[in-house]
């Protein structure tokens, strides 16, 4: 069954497609040959949003410059003044912090893309053209994933030149940074579901600042957990930014305070991280396709 919207019939395997006479469900095409078309959209749509960046660089300076000015002000703000429980050097601290508050702030990048996508009327123009609707959240998020590894990987590069070391070798960094990205792409269709819901670019980064840098800094990304009040420590204990940052301090080999702590999310940071990521991106898709089918549907 087909429902029509203006010339345009939308089939419900959620494809855009041009009036075409008898298109229907017998002129579906196989699933193998609906994926293959599913999965160049998405390359297609990937590479779109990259040579965006390439053509102006400055959206990219939230994974690129961001993290280079934020590694060394923390580093040498905080680091002259922490004194870290069980002791060990803050500068090692804060790299697993580091990755982990710019990758996630950077994520506000899906929001404004999305929303501006919607407002300058691009999505109009694919609406014309026989292409699945996840395959522009897919584009959208896989670009912002290819960025979130350069932003990570710039922190770790920034952290080496500074002095800080990792103790379990590349190996160690490799995971580290694995579960980092993973939470950046889970964040990734959070703030899909923003920009698909905000009027306009603006109040998509708005609203994502509001959110996601109280999520940042209550946590134990900059400062161990256990000088905070009770009722801040609990969320912060369990704020999947503190998770995710243990977890990279865990897999790098620096010193992690919240392991002396006796706490689920303390004792099991990697468990924890991968456990909110996969929750956040099972609630947040679904979401975020009902949203932009909402707003691609007259």
């Amino acid at each position: 069954m087909s429902v029509t919207t203006l010339d345009r019939p939308v089939v419900d395997d959620g494809r855009f497609a041009p009036s075409v006479p008898g298109t229907g469900d017998a002129h579906r095409p196989g699933l193998a040959r609906r994926t293959g078309e599913w999965a160049r959209d998405v390359v297609v749509l990937t590479r779109r949003n990259l040579l965006h960046v390439r053509r102006e660089p400055a959206q990219w300076s939230d994974a690129t410059v961001q993290p280079v000015l934020f590694t060394v002000l923390f580093v040498y703000i905080f680091g002259a003044a922490m004194v870290l429980p069980g002791g060990g050097s803050y500068k090692d601290f804060a790299i697993g912090g580091l990755v982990t508050m710019n990758l996630s702030t950077a994520t506000m990048g899906t929001a404004v893309g999305l929303s501006s996508d919607l407002s300058t009327g691009i999505i109009s123009r694919f609406r014309t053209l026989p292409m699945a609707r996840s395959a522009i959240l897919a584009g959208r998020t896989l670009s912002d994933l290819l960025s979130s590894v350069l932003c990570g990987s710039i922190v770790v590069l920034t952290g080496l030149v500074v002095g800080w070391r990792p103790d379990n070798g590349v190996l160690g960094v490799i995971a580290g940074l694995a579960v980092a990205v993973l939470f950046s792409y889970a964040l990734s269709w959070f703030c899909a579901c923003i920009g698909l819901m905000a009027e306009a670019p603006e109040s998509s980064q708005a609203v994502g600042l509001v959110i996601l840098f109280p999520l940042a800094f209550v946590s134990s990304a900059f400062v161990p957990t256990q000088g905070l009040p009770t009722v801040m420590r609990v969320v912060a204990d369990w704020n999947p930014v503190s998770a995710v940052a243990a977890s990279c301090r865990e897999l790098f080999g620096n010193p992690n305070p919240a392991s002396l702590t006796d706490t689920f999310p303390a004792q099991h940071p990697v468990l924890l991280a991968v456990l909110w990521s996969v929750a956040i991106i099972a609630a947040c898709a679904p979401i975020a396709s009902r949203l932009l089918r909402k707003r691609t549907t007259d």
